[in-house]
């Protein structure tokens, strides 16, 4: 439940305040950079093969962020409890009552993207945090208003 409320704040949000962000278009080059950019790390924590089902994407100049719902191929759900991150006792499967959900912030360098901050199963806007803000503002507005 936590999950949904925290996804639901993100894209309530999201269309409350007009940003000079775009969203990448499905089948796009860059959606698919992106997320090529952040599948290792989130299939090191939910095991592999992982898609992504994309909630919200934004990307403006070197900078962007995504709120994603990881599922099997296929569309499969993720059970959290069987992760490996939850069998490396990193994560309480018990948090993840809305299931599975990610996070993620990326930088451009040269003409890569590197996914720097990312969240599996967050229970709070992790990245309402003035040093992320400092450099995200753009492209995370609602979440740093007033840092």
């Amino acid at each position: 439940m936590r999950a949904i409320a925290v996804l639901g704040w993100v894209l309530a949000a999201g269309t409350a305040v007009a940003g000079d962000w775009q969203e990448p278009a499905r089948g796009s080059q860059l959606r698919a950079d992106l997320l090529d950019a952040l599948r290792p790390m989130v299939e090191w924590e939910l095991g592999a093969p992982v898609e992504f089902v994309v909630q919200e994407m934004r990307v403006q100049g070197d900078h962007a962020f995504a709120a994603l719902v990881p599922q099997r191929p296929g569309g499969g759900a993720i059970d959290m409890r069987t992760t490996p991150m939850v069998m490396r006792e990193e994560f309480d499967p018990e948090l993840a009552d809305g299931g599975a959900h990610v996070e993620a912030l990326w930088v451009k360098s040269g003409r890569q993207w590197v996914a720097v901050h990312h969240a599996v199963g967050a229970t709070d806007v992790w990245y309402s945090w003035e040093p992320i803000c400092a450099e995200f503002r753009d492209v995370i507005p609602e979440a740093c208003g007033g840092l």
